[in-house]
């Protein structure tokens, strides 16, 4: 039996008009910010289903904008978010898509460019209610929400590395609540993404990057 909790009803604190299309929205930017180090010096956006089709009138826009640069969903920077943005120096663009139609309802591609000039693709979902799924991160297939501290480890597909993960975890005492491995294809680039019960060490990155198959590691706290 599955339980709603009276915040699935009411619903998150918010800047809105709609927890779906402004919340969520915000909340996917909010955790792909977190994937590339800043600052960021372009963003494009391209939007599917409804979130194409309304991403105006319902605030997506500003939402999506704001969460890029860490708002949160009630913070009332986002009704000011385009113009913030631009003060920043950080270029914007979306795009609506509304020929692919085999994807979430409420979806949305984030393409990143920091000042470094390292690139990133972060695909969310937003769930209703204020809650959001990563399902894809360049390419690759992978599934968390963000509810959870996490961490996420870009690797090779090697022998040895997820025992790599779980020791440095291990020894550290962090507890995990979930782990899973999604890759494109065997011996090509992988992603173990771990969550865990309360918030990472803030050397746990160092350490996983010991590796010589990790190629980067992510933290998104909470």
């Amino acid at each position: 039996m599955s339980f709603i909790s009276v915040f699935d009803v009411l619903g998150p604190n918010m800047i809105g008009p709609s927890s779906s299309h402004t919340a969520g929205a915000a909340r996917i930017a909010y955790l792909a910010q977190k994937m590339i180090n800043g600052p960021l010096v372009r963003v494009d956006f391209t939007l599917y289903g409804s979130f194409a089709r309304t991403y105006r009138g319902h605030g997506t826009d500003r939402a999506l904008l704001g969460g890029i640069m860490g708002f949160d969903t009630d913070d009332m920077r986002i009704r000011d978010s385009f113009r913030i943005a631009e003060e920043k120096g950080i270029a914007f663009c979306f795009v609506p898509n509304e020929e692919e139609t085999d994807v979430h309802p409420n979806t949305v591609d984030i393409h990143m460019v920091n000042a470094a000039g390292q690139e990133m693709t972060v695909r969310g979902e937003s769930l209703g209610g204020g809650k959001a799924r990563i399902s894809r991160i360049n390419g690759v297939d992978v599934d968390f929400t963000g509810e959870y501290s996490a961490v996420i480890v870009i690797q090779k597909d090697r022998p040895g590395v997820v025992a790599h993960v779980t020791k440095v975890l291990s020894d550290r005492g962090v507890n995990i609540a979930f782990m899973r491995l999604f890759r494109k294809a065997k011996g090509e680039i992988a992603y173990t993404i771990v969550e865990s019960d309360g918030r990472l060490p803030e050397d746990v990155a160092q350490k996983l990057e010991d590796n010589e198959n990790v190629q980067n590691v992510m933290i998104i706290q909470p």
